[in-house]
């Protein structure tokens, strides 16, 4: 794949292809991380690292169980569970 730098305001810039943004599993407003090398640059995908208390801080820990749930926890063991 071959692209082109471009005059863009004041800067250079590289436009990516609906091809290509599908190719990294990317959309538009997502960020890329750029890692130079010898060789070149690579382009990769910025994943968000998602820390446990983050996670829980995000949880309703008031709220009250779904009824599913309250029946799941009755249901008797039929494999080799332990309790």
């Amino acid at each position: 794949m071959e692209l082109s730098i471009q005059k863009w305001g004041n800067s250079a810039a590289v436009r990516l292809s609906t091809e290509f943004l599908s190719l990294l599993n990317v959309k538009l407003g997502d960020k890329l991380t750029v890692d130079i090398r010898p060789e070149g640059a690579l382009l990769k995908p910025k994943r968000h690292a998602y820390v446990l208390q983050d996670l829980v801080s995000q949880c309703d820990l008031e709220a009250s169980e779904p009824e599913d749930m309250a029946a799941w926890r009755e249901l008797k063991p039929v494999g080799r569970e332990k309790w």
